[in-house]
């Protein structure tokens, strides 16, 4: 059992994708209102090293000597990868140990702004960034940064990324129905989009409850009127849930083990990993499929959100 490599994962996006946990649960310079791991607990931009990089190269080296190879390397995880100081040294490690695997940074890319920060991911073949508001009030209301961060700031960082980045770049925008839908958001977010200049703007959507009250995800019609408002070219809304398991990767093993433990008594994600020693990210892709497949519901307790076997009426 590893601790800092998780999966391979389904994702539509990257097929059988390696997870590569750089930061705690859960170190972020955002504190985003969807979150699907939580609260951010270390809200931060020191980048310092989080994860050893000695026990990092320890757990690859193990996978690469025992599995097959995935489709794609992820760095992603419980936080920020970006603030781990030694993302670019990973990253080094496995371009010249594997360089056949194609690697992928998920990031929310609030240090896009340092010019170090760049140059460490520069090598990966596709940056996953994301962006949800291009006004300050708005960022602030969806995404809570760590108070040194603005919009400004934030755009004009991917923007020089982009200028520097010879890879893809696929930017992640979340609807959230009542925050980031109305025409001034919406309008600021395409001359963003114009400036960065993405490979692909991915419209995302709420998966679960938030970690505030009275969020809800957008439906296929508002999506549709956000990308009819845009009217740009390279605009995909992300697959539903159901068609992870259309992907080689997808793991019944662990859609029953999750299913045996929260008929024994509900359970939160949090209960669900150290239960069965999984990532967080691992048991929320299952966890959304089977919330798909109508077979958990989610309630919320004074603990959190606890999943439970749905019990159809007859």
């Amino acid at each position: 059992m590893y601790k800092y490599l998780f999966g391979p994962v389904p994702s539509r996006r990257l097929g059988m994708s390696l997870g590569v946990d750089l930061v705690p649960h859960k170190v972020c310079s955002l504190n985003c209102i969807y979150c699907e791991c939580g609260r951010t607990t270390n809200l931060t931009i020191e980048r310092k090293e989080y994860v050893l990089y000695d026990d990092v190269i320890k757990e690859l080296n193990h996978y690469f000597s025992n599995n097959p190879a995935p489709d794609y390397i992820t760095f992603s995880g419980s936080g920020e990868p970006t603030l781990n100081s030694r993302i670019g040294d990973v990253l080094q490690f496995i371009k010249l140990k594997k360089p056949e695997i194609p690697v992928a940074v998920l990031t929310n890319g609030t240090l896009l702004s340092e010019k170090q920060v760049r140059k460490e991911i520069l090598k990966a073949n596709v940056v996953l960034p994301s962006l949800d508001a291009a006004s300050e009030l708005t960022f602030c209301k969806i995404n809570r940064p760590f108070h040194k961060l603005n919009i400004k700031e934030y755009i004009k960082g991917l923007q020089d990324f982009r200028n520097e980045y010879k890879g893809e770049i696929w930017l992640e925008v979340l609807i959230l129905p009542g925050y980031n839908d109305n025409t001034k958001d919406l309008k600021l977010l395409k001359e963003a989009f114009t400036n960065i200049k993405p490979d692909i703007i991915q419209i995302n959507i709420l998966d679960r409850p938030g970690i505030v009250d009275n969020l809800r995800p957008a439906t296929k019609t508002e999506l549709q009127r956000v990308t009819d408002f845009w009217n740009l070219e390279n605009v995909e809304i992300i697959a539903d849930p159901q068609e992870r398991k259309d992907i080689s990767s997808y793991r019944k093993d662990i859609e029953t083990a999750i299913l045996g433990t929260i008929r024994r008594r509900p359970c939160t994600p949090d209960d669900l990993v150290k239960i069965l020693g999984s990532h967080i990210n691992e048991v929320n892709k299952y966890l959304d499929v089977l919330e798909a497949d109508d077979k958990i519901e989610i309630v919320r307790q004074k603990r959190g959100l606890f999943y439970q076997i749905k019990h159809k009426s007859v």
